[in-house]
């Protein structure tokens, strides 16, 4: 069978010089995606006020967090198998592969849809009366969004990185916002199942754009040919790398989880605010490890040490140092941004400050987590990620009655900073690399 060149080309590639351009077009990118959400997030907060602003920051929390779950790994596993697959020629399991992960994504994230719906429709009381509506509509968003995420995961083992941020992370933005200035300009109320509603119609958009341009250059790098099924073996470890990407969105969300349970709808939207300015800083996360992950698997499968060192040496300096950057810039710009969102969310400010902390200690283990569960440790991972987010979580129990959001933010970033210690010992430990930037053996 003919492999199409794109495909079957076993080479490493880029130079570091080139990863560093497309690890630079990724973060450009969810930057400027990053400003759509920001701006749809502030003019969402400022017309509907704390207590619906903070509704709907529970039920997207939620949304995401089952996306994210209902590929069952299969998006973030795509980075290692897919790469694998082109470096051998391997062209009748990959087919089998994206088949296989697209049905799993809708037809989980479908089952989940239902199944909460259901709830809350059959069992009376089940939730607050004002989050019924919204968590109706998000429904209906959880299958496109699982789906998206698919096609994100499709589209970053292929190393077409801008393919797979844009219509997320821009496109999907950027809808959103001009979906809700328009139900306004209608005359829909501005209340959280209207900003649900809005969320339904850009993802289904920007759904549909990603999916036909993925489609069409899978076409022209992957002939049509026979499939090969080994889903014993994709989710022998894609489950754990779901397990991990899940507790990953959990040291994302938990913090807002646990506090829409403790306290009042406006001190979430309050928090909810801080975490919209710091994922600024978690896409200088993002930018490299979509540009790297499939590499370290390339690696890995052609046995090349000396190439794989080199790259996490490279990377774990460069990431340290933009996102501590990131995080200063941040920082100073924090008092006007979240004056955006209304007078009394800039008490937010010593929230993300604690929080930038946390990331920033973060980024000095490196990538330890790709390390781990592109190269076959990905059980190990997922325990430690897991061990983590639960300690993270009991912390918050005992912190935030106390005090309050502050409690939160302190539990996150020691968490996070926790986390990536315990990583990077475990990718020397087990697998030999060396992954935090101020090892002295990197010098």
């Amino acid at each position: 069978m003919t492999v199409g060149a794109s495909f079957g080309d076993s080479r490493m590639a880029p130079d570091t010089g080139g990863l560093a351009r497309s690890a630079a077009a990724v973060f450009g990118v969810r930057i400027a995606a990053a400003g759509f959400a920001f701006g749809a997030q502030a003019l969402m907060a400022r017309l509907m006020g704390g207590a619906e602003y903070g509704i709907f920051a529970s039920v997207w929390v939620w949304t995401a967090l089952l996306g994210h779950a209902s590929t069952w790994g299969l998006s973030q596993a795509a980075s290692r198998f897919l790469p694998a697959y082109r470096a051998t020629g391997e062209t009748d399991l990959a087919r089998g592969y994206i088949a296989f992960g697209a049905a799993v994504s809708l037809g989980v994230g479908a089952l989940l849809a239902g199944a909460g719906a259901a709830v809350v429709i059959l069992v009376p009381g089940a939730v607050a009366e004002p989050y019924a509506a919204p968590l109706l509509v998000a429904a209906l968003v959880l299958p496109l969004f699982a789906l998206q995420d698919y096609c994100e995961g499709l589209a970053r083992a292929q190393h077409w990185t801008l393919l797979a941020i844009a219509p997320p992370y821009l496109l999907r933005q950027g809808l959103i916002m001009a979906a809700m200035l328009a139900a306004l300009a209608l005359g829909a109320p501005p209340e959280a199942a209207t900003a649900v509603a809005c969320t339904l119609i850009a993802t289904a958009l920007a759904l549909a754009v990603q999916a036909a341009l993925l489609s069409s250059r899978l076409r022209q790098v992957l002939p049509p040919g026979r499939r090969a099924w080994p889903w014993r073996r994709w989710m022998n470890a894609a489950l754990p790398i779901g397990l991990i990407d899940l507790a990953g969105s959990g040291f994302a969300f938990a913090d807002v989880l646990v506090l829409g349970f403790l306290l009042e709808p406006e001190a979430v939207g309050v928090y909810f605010a801080a975490t919209r300015l710091l994922q600024f800083l978690a896409f200088v996360h993002y930018a490299a490890s979509a540009v790297t992950a499939p590499r370290i698997a390339e690696a890995g499968a052609l046995d090349d040490q000396t190439g794989l060192d080199r790259l996490v040496r490279h990377w774990s300096r460069l990431t340290l140092l933009a996102t501590l950057a990131t995080g200063l810039g941040l920082l100073a710009a924090s008092p006007l941004l979240l004056g955006l969102f209304g007078a009394g969310f800039r008490s937010a400010l010593p929230l993300l400050a604690i929080l930038v902390a946390g990331h920033v200690g973060a980024a000095a283990f490196g990538p330890a987590e790709d390390v781990l569960t592109m190269l076959g440790a990905e059980r190990l991972c997922a325990a430690i990620t897991l061990a983590v987010l639960g300690f993270s979580i009991v912390l918050m129990l005992l912190l935030v009655p106390g005090l309050g959001v502050t409690g939160a933010a302190l539990s996150a970033a020691l968490a996070v900073a926790l986390r990536g210690c315990l990583l990077a010992a475990a990718a020397r430990l087990r697998l030999g690399v060396v992954t935090p930037a101020f090892a002295g053996s990197l010098a």
